[in-house]
C-alpha cells in the first residue's frame, strides 16, 4: 500500500499536475491548488487553494484535507486552515460567494507530533476535496 501511495504522489508530480477538477471546458477550475510561498522556505510556509462555487451548490459542504509528505510518501504534517486554526483534515468548508472562495493553509515547518523542524529537502503537499486529489511540491532550505 505504501508503494502505491508513493507512486500516486510521484506520478502527480512527474506529470506536472496540479490538475483541477472540471477543466474540460472554459469555466474556471472547481478546485485550484496554488504554489506555496515562499518556496523554498525556512521554517514556515503558506499554501493557498481555491474552491469554485459549484462545489457549494445546494448547500453542499465539501470535505477538504491537506497533507504534507516527504519523498518516501511518509506523512510529515497536516497544515492548519488560517482563520479557523484547525488542522485541514476532513474539514467541511463553507462559502457564500457566488464565484467561489479562496483559502490559505499554514505550515510551521515542524514534523507531526514531534515539534522537530522538517529537514531540508523536497516535500509533496496534497489537497483532497471530496475525493479529488491535487499535488504540488515544495522545498525546505536550511
Amino acid at each position: 500500500m505504501r508503494r502505491y501511495a508513493w507512486a500516486v504522489l510521484w506520478l502527480g508530480l512527474v506529470a506536472g499536475t496540479s490538475t483541477a477538477v472540471g477543466q474540460a471546458d472554459a469555466r474556471p477550475p472547481v478546485v485550484e491548488l496554488r504554489q506555496n510561498y515562499p518556496n523554498p522556505f525556512n521554517p514556515a510556509t503558506t499554501i493557498p487553494f481555491a474552491l469554485g462555487a459549484d462545489l457549494f451548490a445546494d448547500g453542499h459542504r465539501p470535505k477538504v484535507t491537506l497533507k504534507i509528505y516527504n519523498v518516501l510518501a511518509q506523512l510529515v504534517a497536516v497544515p492548519i486552515l488560517q482563520g479557523a486554526g484547525q488542522p485541514l483534515e476532513g474539514l467541511e468548508l463553507m462559502c457564500d460567494s457566488p464565484s467561489g472562495c479562496a483559502y490559505t493553509a499554514y505550515w510551521d515547518g515542524t514534523v507531526l507530533n514531534t515539534g522537530r523542524e522538517a529537514a531540508s529537502g523536497v516535500y509533496i503537499y496534497q489537497l483532497v476535496v471530496d475525493g479529488q486529489r491535487l499535488t504540488r511540491k515544495m522545498v525546505v532550505a536550511k
